[in-house]
């Protein structure tokens, strides 16, 4: 009996995906598979399956072609048919982004379907809950991004795992002429760093024995195959593995049990260190920090509070370590951007002595405009999808209805010749810059048409930390090494939309020592 029932659930599981492929063969002659990916023309909407099957053609380019479909659009916005006579939205025209993001935020939430695919990742952390849940969280985390915590996140922080640990291991590698994976190091050092600041705590995951962490490989794993339900054309597919505890829901499953381990120790063992701290007369400012902020607050629920965890612990690691990973492959092919970055670090190192550490990185206006140039070809968060809580009609005249997902989508903004004009795939830092008084001032563009860090109420709270992070990494690295990456001649690497972006395979590089008088 178990063995009949396991084989109906599976006949019901790949019925979907029979049919398509049924559809497909029949209308394969009409239109090509060779032509979808280079046709700027909408692919056609059948009953009942929607464009369910021009989807299934490009399962392996998705992000690329969808960006494509949302460029040919006069609005640059189009129209999604699912199975069934859903709709979605996809956007990349700044005036409905405002107003999803600002001038209607109370309509566009997380909503209760993008809750569902992450509860069992996300539970109800900060990036998967609306109202109160989302204000108290926000409140209490806004403090842990004032001036002062931010200069003790750079010049302690920042600096420490810089120079005890990234600069003498990629030493290490320049000497010993070792390949590394670059995008694994970058999420290593920010693994490290977003558990220091805001939890107290040192995974030492940035080691010269590159330690096998099995909470990282599990926290991937566990970010991957959450992606893999929003890209699920019929959710009931994902929905009765998870029942049925097999496929990639078996293995969420077991990495998410993973994950939560260690939040949950993180937890237990802050509150073991407050009860001691308090015992032992140590004021609140010696100790505070983010995860001590939220248990004072007078939440102990422990399976909340690791919910937050877990959500900074995604926004910390994983954002950052995707940005530099694609900002240091954008910089090999671009030489002349690389030997600009040099001299304002060799400028700015003149400054150090009579200045703060915090303000010499403030300062770095051209690595700030490289970085920016950067995520707008490479986002690390590629889209963002909102539920509409009751009808509506976006700026561009197209009708929302209640219910209906609506995704504005930086990746295909930032390729947009309508918005960046006619160079738009040049890496170009100087679009954000201008000249005054002979020393370059950075630009910054209007955050609708660069949505990278989110907009509105929900903007990005870590964004100047993230910028911080990433300018000191950059300086720190690019003053005393080259990053020559380890691929052949005209290689392309591929751009993955997780949750946030990744780069297929990694980034295999050599360090090779600068000389002194570069």
């Amino acid at each position: 009996m178990l063995e009949l029932s396991n084989l109906s659930t599976l006949i019901l599981l790949f019925l979907p995906w029979l049919l398509l492929l049924f559809i497909n063969k029949i209308l394969s002659t009409k239109t090509p598979k060779s032509q979808q990916s280079s046709n700027a023309n909408f692919p056609k909407s059948y009953p009942i399956i929607g464009h369910s099957i021009a989807f299934y053609q490009q399962k392996s380019n998705r992000i690329q072609w969808l960006s494509s479909l949302i460029a040919s659009s006069p609005s640059l916005t189009c129209v999604i048919h699912r199975p069934f006579g859903r709709r979605s939205i996809m956007t990349a025209n700044p005036a409905n982004v405002e107003h999803i993001l600002k001038i209607q935020f109370p309509i566009y939430q997380k909503g209760l379907f993008q809750h569902s695919i992450l509860r069992d990742l996300l539970g109800d952390g900060i990036f998967n809950v609306d109202g109160e849940k989302w204000k108290f969280q926000r409140q209490v985390a806004s403090y842990e991004f004032n001036t002062k915590s931010l200069r003790k996140f750079v010049e302690t922080v920042v600096d420490a795992e810089l120079f005890n640990r990234l600069i003498p291991f990629l030493s290490n590698a320049a000497k010993n002429q070792t390949v590394l994976d670059f995008q694994d190091i970058l999420q290593r050092f920010a693994f490290d760093n977003i558990c220091k600041i805001a939890f107290g705590y040192d995974p030492e995951y940035l080691t010269p024995s590159l330690p096998q962490n099995k909470f990282a490989a599990a926290f991937d794993d566990a970010v991957k195959i959450s992606a893999m339900r929003f890209r699920t054309f019929f959710p009931i597919i994902w929905k009765m593995r998870r029942f049925l505890n097999n496929g990639p829901e078996k293995k969420l499953r077991e990495a998410v049990l993973e994950v939560n381990e260690l939040a949950n120790s993180i937890v237990k063992q802050k509150k073991q260190d407050m009860m001691l701290n308090s015992e032992g007369g140590l004021s609140s400012s010696e100790t505070e920090d983010l995860l001590s902020r939220f248990l004072k607050s007078g939440h102990y629920d422990e399976k909340f509070v690791s919910d937050i965890v877990i959500s900074f612990m995604l926004a910390g690691r994983d954002t950052t370590s995707a940005a530099l990973t694609w900002f240091f492959w954008l910089l090999h092919r671009n030489k002349r951007v690389e030997e600009e970055i040099v001299k304002e670090i060799h400028k700015n190192k003149v400054k150090t002595e009579h200045s703060s550490v915090y303000e010499d990185v403030k300062d770095m206006v051209y690595i700030h405009a490289a970085l920016c140039e950067s995520m707008r070809l490479y986002p690390p968060v590629p889209a963002d999808t909102k539920e509409a809580a009751e009808d509506d009609v976006l700026p561009d005249g197209t009708p929302v209805k209640k219910g209906m997902m609506v995704t504005y989508h930086p990746y295909a903004m930032g390729r947009m010749e309508a918005l960046w004009g006619p160079d738009w795939a040049e890496f170009r830092p100087e679009r954000w810059l201008e000249v005054e008084d002979q020393k370059w001032k950075f630009i910054p563009m209007d955050p609708y048409t660069y949505p990278v860090f989110q907009a509105g109420p929900r903007i990005c709270l870590g964004k100047e930390m993230a910028f911080l992070q990433m300018k000191r990494v950059v300086a720190g690295i690019l003053e005393r090494f080259r990053v020559i990456p380890e691929m052949e001649q005209g290689f392309e690497p591929v751009y993955i939309p997780h949750l946030t972006a990744k780069m297929q395979g990694g980034l295999p590089v050599r360090m090779e020592e600068r000389a002194i008088t570069e």
